[in-house]
């Protein structure tokens, strides 16, 4: 699963790699946790723009908040049968930006965080979808999810899954849609060469801490 990321790109780097309109004002962020306001890039008529929807999916249909915790992470092996996606799937993705994410790794008892990138360190798209909550009486809430899986080599060393990061041709795809197949190949991991990790201190595990300590390296730390 994809439980924490980072998005600490400045704005006008993000517009240029999404090619917004508009840089968008973006504070640094370290430790992005499930349930916060987190930015998305959807395409609004024939031009893509970047919004702030919150993390962890709430179906049209859904009674109450309570299923977006569950659902920060949709699996590519079945998000197009699942009730919770399908229908995000056909008519509602998204690119969730980001720069980096985490993983735990168990070892001796604990669990050691590793954070993982391209790697020279760009900000890119994760393969996302977006739904909209709309009962009556109630403010409208929309809210993502993130596709995840299988593991590269790179990832697979700390955990089995990682989030479905979209190249500049496989983004473009994913935001004009098509059929199922086309899309659901699109859902694969990326290329182990391409990535680069290593392990951070524990400060990452509360979501109280985002700064940069949250990445430094823990390489060398007692």
């Amino acid at each position: 699963m994809c439980g924490r990321y980072t998005l600490a790109a400045p704005g006008n780097v993000v517009a240029e790699l999404f090619g917004l309109d508009e840089a968008p004002e973006l504070r640094p962020r370290y430790n992005i946790a499930p349930t916060q306001r987190v930015a998305v890039v959807r395409v609004t008529g024939d031009r893509p723009r970047l919004d702030m929807l919150q993390w962890g999916l709430v179906p049209s249909w859904a009674k109450d908040l309570a299923i977006g915790p569950k659902l920060i992470n949709a699996r590519a092996e079945t998000v197009a049968e699942k009730p919770s996606f399908r229908a995000a799937l056909r008519a509602r993705r998204c690119l969730v930006v980001a720069d980096g994410f985490f993983e735990w790794q168990p070892t001796s008892g604990r669990k050691q965080p590793w954070y993982f990138q391209l790697g020279d360190g760009r900000p890119f798209g994760f393969a996302g979808l977006w739904e909209q909550w709309a009962p009556p009486g109630i403010d409208p809430l929309e809210s993502c999810t993130i596709v995840t899986t299988e593991a590269n080599a790179v990832v697979a060393q700390v955990h089995g899954r990682m989030p479905v990061i979209l190249d500049a041709r496989g983004s473009r795809h994913w935001l004009a849609g098509g059929a199922t197949a086309d899309l659901l190949a699109l859902l694969v991991p990326l290329a182990a060469r391409e990535m680069r990790a290593h392990p951070v201190s524990p400060r990452v595990n509360s979501p109280a801490n985002d700064d940069p300590a949250c990445i430094a390296s823990a390489v060398g730390m007692s």
